[in-house]
């Protein structure tokens, strides 16, 4: 059954987001994550619970766009990504 949830919520948690950022969020217990362009808030919710056995105290998503750039003259896209802000309880951990 653990193994059908995890599949279930497979495509929407895709990486955790390790940034300078991110590093200093996880001290107050936020996590970030890179998450699928068609989730949700409540998905991310679920997904957490499925994976981590915590369950957040609330979700922010961010959406950050493409940008436009020239690489050796020639024009480029670097890659948008959706990620999600999971506040969690002072006393949980994700492990």
């Amino acid at each position: 059954m653990a193994t059908d949830l995890k599949a279930k919520y497979a495509n929407i948690l895709l990486r955790p987001r390790i940034t300078e950022k991110a590093s200093f969020m996880m001290e107050t217990n936020v996590h970030s994550f890179e998450i699928s362009p068609l989730a949700t808030k409540k998905q991310v919710a679920e997904a957490v619970k499925a994976f981590y056995k915590v369950s957040p105290v609330k979700v922010n998503i961010v959406k950050n766009p493409t940008k436009k750039v020239f690489i050796r003259g020639k024009k480029g896209k670097k890659a948008g990504v959706k990620k999600a802000y999971v506040y969690l309880k002072k006393d949980d951990k994700l492990e």
